[in-house]
Order: structure tokens, then sequence, then C-alpha cells
């Protein structure tokens, strides 16, 4: 009896990616991480050097200046640098999230002007669907564009935008036929110059502090129609088609921030001692242990079968992505909770980083679609 098996297997080239990236962010970008998250500011020095190895955005295409990279490397990318600090994952995250309806979706025109900057590092992209009113419920939305010649003239507001007020560009949802609920939204590139365009303050939250979330206002923003990102009326399902790819880089860090904790908590066991030997020793420690260690290998497999098959584009990649995102997350809340255990009273605290990584941990069960949202995609989508 035998079958062939299409076994997942890590690239040489995917393993020097890995090797690069985390020496890059142990030395450049997890010396500032308590400091960000202590001051809510934006992580500064991790773009500086994301930027200067061309790391900010992988994802795009080598014919608009970009890496090339895939689904998979991104995913390594972004795991990475969480890793160390979740807050400056978000930078490539949400360029992949901002600049992937441009590249699925979007004119030439659109792909030269926008992507080419992106690449460079002269800009960063950020991606507005949500609003007050409209959450799960995307549709809902009741931002407009309203047609003025050879423009669309904007007026609404967006809410829980990363990177608002850093990123020079934003694709922006918006209702141009009301009457056809999401078959009226279209989609739209917005910059952080055009007249009209404003921000909230910061929000102050959990976790992810130095990642600035704002609402986005816009007051009769006036844009080219050559603006729009696609045809008029395709936006939501554009944004939707975008989500199948970029929930597998909340899942990047949901496993970055999962392995941070469980490397840390390890090396604190191995030290710590308790009725005259390491705490690792104890059978109690050591099933915590191989409990994080299964469900965040489980986690990392099905989060790289989904970047496989978001590369593909498989027809099953839907359930997969919604899968990874919320498998991983959902790993990543009960491994950094179990870190924190781990270290006793020294967890609880600020001098250590593992409840900062719980705290970031949690919002990977919330963006991109809450895990409540992910089992309902699922059950839709059942392959």
């Amino acid at each position: 009896m035998s079958a062939d098996f299409d076994l997942f297997q890590i690239s040489e080239e995917h393993q020097m990616l890995r090797e690069t990236v985390r020496g890059l962010a142990e030395a450049k970008i997890a010396p500032f991480a308590a400091e960000v998250d202590e001051q809510a500011r934006f992580p500064q020095e991790a773009l500086d050097a994301l930027v200067a190895s061309e790391l900010q955005a992988v994802h795009v295409p080598e014919e608009y200046g970009g890496a090339g990279a895939d689904a998979l490397a991104t995913v390594i990318v972004i795991e990475e640098v969480a890793r160390v600090c979740v807050s400056s994952s978000l930078i490539p995250a949400v360029n992949k999230l901002g600049s992937l309806p441009v590249i699925l979706s979007g004119s030439e025109e659109l792909k030269k002007q926008y992507l080419a900057p992106l690449a460079k590092g002269d800009a960063m992209f950020s991606y507005c669907l949500s609003e007050p009113d409209a959450g799960s419920d995307a549709a809902g939305m009741k931002t407009r564009a309203v047609r003025d010649g050879d423009d669309y003239v904007l007026n609404g507001v967006k809410r829980w935008i990363t990177n608002a007020g850093v990123s020079e560009y934003y694709t922006v949802m918006a209702v141009t036929d009301p009457e056809k609920r999401s078959k009226g939204i279209s989609a739209f590139v917005v910059e952080k110059g055009d007249e009209g365009v404003s921000f909230g303050a910061p929000e102050k939250k959990l976790g992810i502090k130095g990642s600035p979330t704002r609402e986005v206002y816009f007051d009769n923003v006036r844009i080219p129609a050559s603006r729009m990102i696609g045809a008029e009326g395709t936006g939501f399902a554009t944004a939707m088609k975008t989500l199948d790819h970029t929930r597998i880089t909340i899942a990047a860090q949901a496993l970055g921030v999962a392995q941070g904790a469980l490397d840390y908590a390890k090396g604190y066991v191995n030290e710590r001692k308790q009725f005259g030997k390491a705490i690792a020793e104890f059978q109690g420690i050591q099933f915590m242990l191989a409990d994080m260690a299964m469900k965040l290998e489980a986690a990392r497999q099905l989060t790289y079968a989904a970047a496989a098959k978001s590369q593909r584009v498989d027809s099953d990649l839907t359930f997969f992505g919604a899968a990874a995102k919320c498998f991983a997350s959902d790993v990543a809340m009960e491994v950094t909770t179990d870190a924190v255990q781990l270290l006793g009273g020294y967890g609880y605290t600020r001098d250590y980083p593992l409840e900062r990584m719980m705290r970031d941990a949690k919002i990977t069960q919330i963006y991109e679609g809450t895990n409540q949202v992910q089992r309902i995609v699922m059950a839709r989508n059942l392959p």
C-alpha cells in the first residue's frame, strides 16, 4: 500500500530568509520593543531597519521594484519580527494588507504609481474598511464616494485603522451605490496629503501600543476617478479577496509572539531553581511546555500550508486563511498566558517581556475578523 504525499518542506532559501530576519530583529528591533510599548510610540527604529534591508514590503512584485517574495516568505518576515515586537511586525503586515487590493484589482497605472514607492520604503500603505457602525458587518459601511465629473468626492469616517497618520497611502472602501449594499461598494487609493483627509487621536490600547490605531476622516476629499481600484461596485469583493490572503499574515504574527514567549519561558524555567532543582525538571512544568510547543507547531504547519494555498490561489484558500488565523491566534493567546504563568510573579511584571507579549497576542484574535467571524467563514467554506 503506497501513496504520494505532498509533504510541506521549507526551502533553503526560506530558511536563510528566516535567519536573516531573526538576526536583524534581535539586533535592531528587540532592543527598542519594551520602550516602544511603554511610550506607545511608533517603532521608527524597526521601520528604518526593515527599509534598510528591503524587508518592509517583500510581497511587492519585481516589475514594480519589489522583491517579488512569495506568501510564505512574507509570513516568515512577519513571524520573525513579531517574535520580538508585534507592533513592529505590523509594518510589513499592513503594507501587504493596504496594497494587496491594488495588486489584485488595480490598473497598471495605479500599480506603477503606488507600489514602487512602497517597495522603495518611501511610503507605507494602510487599509480602511471598518467604521464606527460597520465592524464585522463591513457591508453596512456609510462612507460615501460620489462621482463628480472626472473625480469622486469622499465623505465619511473609518475606524481602527492601523498605522493611520504614518502611512502615506490608504485603500479606502466607500459606497458608490447605496441601493446595492455590498455590490455598491467601490475601492479607492487616498493619499495622506489629499485635501480633507485628517486623523483622530491614537487609540489607547491594551497591546500593540507601538502601532498607531486611529480614525481617518474624509471631508469632501476629491480624488481623480483613475484612483478607483478595479471597476465601480467591485470594492467589497476585492476587500474580501484581500482578507483571504492577509489573514495568514495575522496567523504569522500569532506564531511569532507565541514563539517568542515559549523561547523566553523555556530559558527561564531552566535557570529558575526551587526545592533544590531547576523548575524545568518538574513534570507539571514539562507538560505545560510540551503542550505549548505542540500547539505552536500545529499552528505553524497550518499557517504555512495556508501560505502555500495563498501563493497558488487555491479554491479552498478562504477556509484555510480563516482556519490559520483563528487557530494560530487562539494558540498565541494560550501560549503567552501559560508563559506568564511559568514565570509566576515575575511574568506579571513589566520587567519581563511576557506580559507585553500576552497583551499583544490578544489583538490577533480580534482584528481582520474576530475569531467568531472566522468560524462562520470556515463553516460556509468547508473543504
